[in-house]
This record gives C-alpha cells, structure tokens and sequence, in this order.
C-alpha cells in the first residue's frame, strides 16, 4: 500500500495553516511557494481538504484557506481519507471461491476470507493509529524538532504571506 504525494502536500499544507493567527488566510500561490510545490496540483488538494470539511476557502485576489476547526480536531486520518478516498485498501475478489477442487460445485466456506478479514483489521488499526495524531501533534513535533531560527522565520514569513479577513 501506497499514499499518493497528495497526502504529505496536505499534510504539509495544514501544518502552514496551523502557524497562522485566526482569521488570516493562505492563497495556493503563497502556500505552493513556501513547500517549493506545484500550485496545480496543490490547488487540486486543497480542493478535496475543502470539500472534506477540513479546511474553508474564500475565494478572490485576497482570498486563500485557513482551518475549519482548531488543530486538535483534525487528524491524519481525516487528510489520508480526504485525499485517497474512503475505498478500502484491500480490494478482495474472492478468489478462493476459484479454487479448482470446487468446479461445478458450490464451495462450503462460510464468512469473510481470512486474507480479507486480516486485511481489514490491519486497516483499521491504520485508521486507529493515525486518527489518535492530529495537527496540534504534527505542529508541536515540528517545532521541537527545528530550530527556534528556523520556526520563527517560517512563521513570519506565513504570516506575511497572509491576508486577513
């Protein structure tokens, strides 16, 4: 199993809106610029964290994203689901129905595959785990893991980026 890129740009995105004070807002150009990203495709990112709830957009020549809820509200979980979708990973096709000492009869097994069922509890455990770490998480790693230099200058230059409401 593999995320898309899409998840660590949204990801990385909410983690410059989180350096943000309230009420300011972040256009793709300026969000693109600061990651060293593509505003295309970024754009289209942004785009399934809005429809997701995640993030609010305001459209226009000041416009931009900031967060829909406080930073300990929104989970990794909730990025992967907006961006990959919430398909299982695990695609079972019942294969084990094929199996050739059941031609022309019908198998007798009964329930979910084991294959499929360990998939889904090794899903869900995915889910458990990256549904328990939020931004605020994310935020507080970060900045315990950079320099003091390095974060207040993120944090100014988002903030100059910004425009407010």
């Amino acid at each position: 199993m593999k995320f898309s890129i899409g998840v660590e740009y949204g990801l990385h995105s909410l983690l410059c809106l989180v350096q943000l004070p309230e009420g300011n807002y972040l256009g793709i150009k300026e969000l693109a610029t600061y990651l060293g990203i593509s505003e295309t495709y970024l754009s289209k990112i942004m785009t399934k964290l809005q429809k997701a709830g995640l993030v609010h957009s305001t459209p226009g020549v000041k416009g931009g994203y900031e967060l829909a809820h406080p930073a300990s509200e929104i989970t990794f979980w909730d990025v992967v689901e907006a961006v990959e979708g919430r398909s299982p990973f695990f695609q079972c096709q019942e294969i084990r129905r094929n199996c050739v000492l059941y031609e022309g009869k019908k198998p007798r097994r009964q329930g979910m595959c084991k294959i499929h069922q360990t998939m889904l509890e090794a899903e869900n455990l995915m889910r458990e785990f990256l549904g328990q770490k939020t931004l605020s998480d994310l935020y507080e790693r970060f900045s315990q893991g950079v320099e003091p230099e390095f974060l207040q200058a993120s944090e100014a230059w988002l903030r100059n980026a910004a425009t407010e409401r």
